[in-house]
């Protein structure tokens, strides 16, 4: 089975059957011994009629008894290797399903460490949570036809050439009956893979809209949009659910057919058989013997609607698996060499220059302008930005994630322990994360936690507030201590007494170092040494915080709205205490 940290390889991503095929030749010889171990065992299976049609025909007449017991001693002995044989072949299947499982987690989510911020834009995280839990689980199930279902071909083919030997026309209607049954129900396998593609799609839909509700509940509650966003959640579950109906309804008729239709096709063997015998062309022997054969064949022949039912279900989730493995990061034809030290970085589309060294403010009335300008400068999507007078998209894209960090106030915050979240890649000694977390003020966020820096931390930070996950993630971003640091509203979420200390210590922790922070917070921006005031993305006044107050009308009516929410944020939040 793949190892954890073995090279899954390289998927053939031309479909979803490619796709299918190409798991089951990274695993060749276990996949080849799952189909010889599956063909054993059913012809063992098949094995055990002819061995008691012998018993019957030469064992029960008088004086041979021996011969009765030599034929029921081998059918116990057949019968206890097929047991083993079955073990070994569920063992084996197992490992091949569980290598499909495991090869397809690791290329799925090694793809979208590669797409980095690519993946929002191109997914969404509906989509990708629903590959993660469903649709690989599925693929992998599907595998199952590599051992069973060869077998069962193997073994439908032994059973139809032994029925030849004992009467033409039953084994005709034993290799007619598979098309029949295959007529019958391939039909509703190919709308049920209609149906379950429909049904995975609006699945990732309402995951994706389950994430969002979640992480912006509170923003919903204070906007009193709460009950709007439940009423259009309750709508699109509503729709899921008949979408589900459908498919089950579906594979409600398919499982019964795999059943019925099975059955049917004995009844009309034994029938057929019967006929024979009482006319004296076969005998009570062989008529067992046939029986038998066809009970046994009521597997495979179920198997092979199973099997179409499994493959149609498999093939859609390997579409969707396939069609996030083709999306392609942005494009790295940078060659150029980057500075050799700190450099100016310049926006020629809002006309934003950051001097190296320096701690310099954005404020914009519009937060997505300032954002825009970060996306371009950190070279997040297409920008014309430069960067010591090289164009940024002509630098390796190694070498900018490695001086120029874009932090988030909605970066991820991944499960683990606090010291771990906080270093991320790095290593870092506790000397510097004591230093980082001194510089965010989260001084108190580590002490509230029972364990300290060794305490456990929730995927996205689900067990910190909205302030101490915003400080948590300040002190990753000073851990890393790039050369440059664009912070988005890195203080938005905090009170103002430990806004106002954030800003001093983050200018001290940055100093000599190039910093950019985007904010409207008048704590922040009277540290910053130049403050940028975006009007429609461009530049319309930069200078000091105090001068841009006096002298900019816009920026003050920003700044002074800015204040006054935060005032009275403060003081509900004081009125909530007592």
């Amino acid at each position: 089975m793949i190892d954890a940290y073995e090279d899954p390889g390289t998927p053939d991503t031309r479909g979803g059957w490619h796709y299918l095929w190409w798991l089951v030749l990274r695993q060749r010889v276990r996949s080849l011994v799952g189909a010889l171990l599956g063909s054993t065992w059913m012809v063992l299976l098949a094995a055990q009629p002819y061995m008691m049609a012998r018993a019957v025909d030469d064992g029960l007449v008088p004086d041979r008894m021996d011969v009765l017991v030599r034929w029921t001693v081998a059918m116990f002995v057949v019968g206890a290797v097929n047991a083993w044989l079955s073990i070994m072949r569920h063992r084996t299947m197992t490992r091949v399903r569980m290598d499909a499982n495991f090869r397809t987690l690791k290329l799925v989510v090694g793809h979208a460490a590669r797409l980095g911020a690519v993946l929002p834009r191109r997914a969404g995280a509906g989509e990708v949570v629903t590959i993660g839990v469903g649709d690989v689980q599925t693929l992998a199930q599907a595998l199952t036809v590599v051992g069973p279902g060869v077998g069962s071909i193997v073994v439908y083919l032994v059973v139809a050439g032994v029925l030849l030997s004992i009467s033409a026309p039953l084994a005709a209607v034993v290799l007619l009956g598979v098309p029949v049954i295959a007529l019958l129900t391939g039909p509703l396998t190919l709308r049920l893979q209609g149906a379950e593609s429909e049904y995975r799609e609006r699945q990732g839909v309402l995951t994706a809209r389950i994430g969002d509700l979640a992480g912006g509940l509170r923003v919903l509650n204070g906007l009193g949009g709460k009950g709007l966003f439940s009423d259009a959640f309750r709508k699109d579950s509503q729709r899921l659910r008949v979408q589900g109906y459908r498919v089950g309804a579906v594979a409600s008729w398919v499982q019964a057919l795999g059943v019925g239709l099975p059955t049917l096709f004995l009844a009309v063997v034994t029938w057929l058989a019967a006929r024979l015998a009482a006319q004296g062309s076969i005998s009570i022997g062989e008529l067992v013997a046939v029986y038998g054969y066809v009970a046994v064949l009521i597997g495979p022949v179920a198997f092979f609607v199973q099997m179409a039912y499994e493959l149609n279900r498999g093939v859609v989730a390997a579409r969707r698996v396939v069609r996030l493995l083709r999306l392609e990061p942005e494009p790295d034809v940078g060659g150029l060499p980057a500075p050799d030290g700190p450099a100016e970085l310049c926006d020629p589309v809002s006309g934003v220059r950051v001097a190296p060294g320096r701690l310099l403010a954005l404020a914009a009335a519009r937060p997505a302008e300032a954002a825009a300008v970060v996306d371009r400068l950190g070279r997040y999507g297409p920008t014309e930005a430069t960067w010591g007078g090289v164009r940024l998209d002509a630098v390796p894209l190694a070498d900018v994630r490695t001086r120029i960090l874009v932090a988030d106030n909605e970066a991820d915050l991944f499960a683990g322990p606090l010291r771990e979240v906080v270093a991320a890649e790095h290593t870092a000694d506790g000397a510097a994360v004591r230093r980082a977390v001194h510089a965010a003020a989260a001084e108190d966020v580590v002490r509230g936690l029972p364990d300290g820096l060794n305490s456990a931390v929730a995927g996205q930070g689900r067990s910190l507030s909205g302030g101490q996950r915003q400080r948590i993630r300040l002190v990753r971003a000073l851990l890393a201590d790039p050369e440059v640091l664009l912070a988005v509203e890195p203080t938005s979420a905090l009170d103002a007494h430990t806004e106002a200390t954030v800003a001093e210590r983050l200018r001290a922790a940055r100093e000599g170092r190039t910093t950019v922070v985007v904010s409207t917070s008048p704590l922040m921006l009277d540290r910053a040494d130049t403050v940028l005031f975006l009007t429609d993305g461009k530049v319309t006044a930069s200078g000091p915080h105090q001068r841009l107050l006096a002298q900019e009308p816009g920026y003050r009516t920003l700044v002074a709205r800015d204040a006054e929410n935060a005032t009275g944020a403060a003081e509900a939040a004081e009125g909530a205490t007592r």
